[in-house]
């Protein structure tokens, strides 16, 4: 059966609608680039965990506490992290459970990536 090109352009149609909408992929492409960052990456993956407020990040990460601060502000401006009051202390954790499984997958990605494990599915 012979393939004509107004077939390519309909299946190129079929295609672009399927395409996420751009506000969609502006949201997804500014969450993922600041992921892209090591400190924010090990950050995430602390508050994946649960909530802790920057005390405590900054000692396990051994960063200095403004370069947390402003890393932790970047991370909420992006919609990954949510801060809660308690009193004076204000505890950070990662947003919601798409967030979370976003840097538990990428980073269980990377873990097989590094030990030549076989991806699943």
């Amino acid at each position: 059966m012979p393939m004509y090109a107004r077939d390519n352009v309909a299946e190129a149609n079929d295609l672009q609608q399927r395409l996420p909408a751009d506000n969609k992929v502006e949201a997804a492409t500014e969450m993922l680039r600041m992921l892209g960052d090591g400190t924010r990456l090990r950050l995430m993956w602390l508050l994946v965990e649960g909530e802790h407020d920057v005390t405590a990040l900054v000692a396990a990460l051994g960063v200095a506490r403004p370069a947390v601060s402003q890393h932790l502000g970047k991370l909420r401006l992006a919609g990954l992290v949510a801060v809660r009051r308690e009193g004076r202390r204000a505890l950070y954790t990662a947003r919601g459970g798409h967030v979370r499984r976003l840097v538990t997958e990428v980073l269980h990605a990377a873990s097989h990536r590094v030990a030549g494990i076989p991806e699943h599915d």
